[in-house]
């Protein structure tokens, strides 16, 4: 191998099954003009590493053509705040599944207190994507009643601490006893086993929700509608039980309701330099003081990340699937 080489994660044939997934050599990236170049110690998986895998979620125009969209690592090259030998967090375009990745300068975070690289590289994805849908879209607040679904989901049980932190009311929804327990022990206030409950009917008897992070769609929605409160918000974050459903006006004037839903990669670097900067001020502080901690699942060696997808897709993890380069 040579010096500027690197071993990373590619899919045989360009897309493909968990099984295509096979480590490669490829040239190592060079930090470009406000980029840093990060010595990768740990990487997250996350789901639309999954999509990107199967090739419907291509990387936005720039971005590294392999997958993995955060890390924690060592600064080899630095650029604005961050010096060789500093250790950061970073959200990515792509490419975290590297032994090196490069990240925008601004879209790197201090390691907070107390976590290790390990959990700290679990944090960006799930955290930005939190704060921009629940906190910034959703608006939730403190005294409000938020309702988060796939409890055990590393979005999940991010979206518990952090609605909990900024004191909200927290109802969860889980498949199966065990994950509703999961949830429970998390901090949710209340959980409903979507298996042997209605969760609209047990949001109506807690007095309904403000706000729903919605990651089902399908036949979730109408349910979701039912759940709020007059002028609560539904934000979709991705459609796993299906992204086309009916729209009853009437009841969604009735509620005055709001809709809506966001992705976070497609987003400029302008925006997520924003958004770092929020979440540094106001979801750092939670982390530090320990009501936010990353809930690590299974953490795979890099050459074996195809069995870190499987473990993913088969759906019995609860929090965060991991990479060790």
């Amino acid at each position: 191998m040579s010096q500027t080489d690197m071993t990373a994660i590619a899919v045989e044939g360009g897309k493909g099954s968990a099984a295509d997934m096979k480590a490669v050599q490829i040239p190592r990236p060079e930090a470009g003009p406000g980029q840093i170049l990060i010595k990768v110690a740990h990487a997250g998986v996350n789901r639309p590493d999954l999509i990107q895998r199967m090739g419907f979620y291509p990387p936005p125009p720039g971005s590294p053509d392999t997958m993995g969209l955060e890390v924690s690592g060592e600064v080899v090259t630095g650029a604005g705040r961050w010096q060789a030998g500093d250790q950061v967090t970073a959200l990515l375009g792509g490419g975290g599944y590297a032994e090196y990745a490069v990240a925008d300068a601004r879209h790197a975070l201090p390691i907070p207190k107390g976590l290790s690289l390990l959990e700290a590289a679990a944090l960006p994805e799930t955290v930005f994507t939190v704060f921009a849908n629940v906190f910034e879209h959703g608006s939730l607040k403190a005294g409000e009643t938020f309702m988060v679904h796939g409890a055990t989901s590393g979005i999940g049980t991010t979206a518990i601490q952090m609605a909990k932190a900024a004191g909200a009311k927290v109802i969860a929804t889980a498949r199966g006893a065990d994950k509703a327990a999961q949830a429970k022990a998390l901090g949710a206030d209340v959980v409903v086993d979507t298996t042997a409950e209605d969760f609209a009917e047990v949001a109506k008897r807690e007095g309904g929700v403000d706000v729903i992070l919605d990651m089902v769609g399908g036949d979730y929605f109408a349910k979701g509608l039912d759940a709020l409160k007059t002028g609560g918000r539904i934000v979709f974050i991705a459609s796993l039980g299906g992204g086309e459903v009916p729209l009853p006006i009437g009841k969604l004037m009735m509620k005055r309701a709001t809709v809506t839903g966001s992705t976070l990669r497609p987003r400029s670097s302008d925006e997520k330099a924003r958004l770092a900067a929020a979440v540094e001020a106001t979801v750092w502080p939670w982390v530090e003081a320990g009501k936010l901690k990353p809930q690590i699942d299974a953490v795979f060696p890099l050459a074996e990340a195809g069995k870190a997808h499987a473990h993913l897709e088969g759906g019995a993890h609860v929090g965060k699937v991991m990479l060790t380069a």
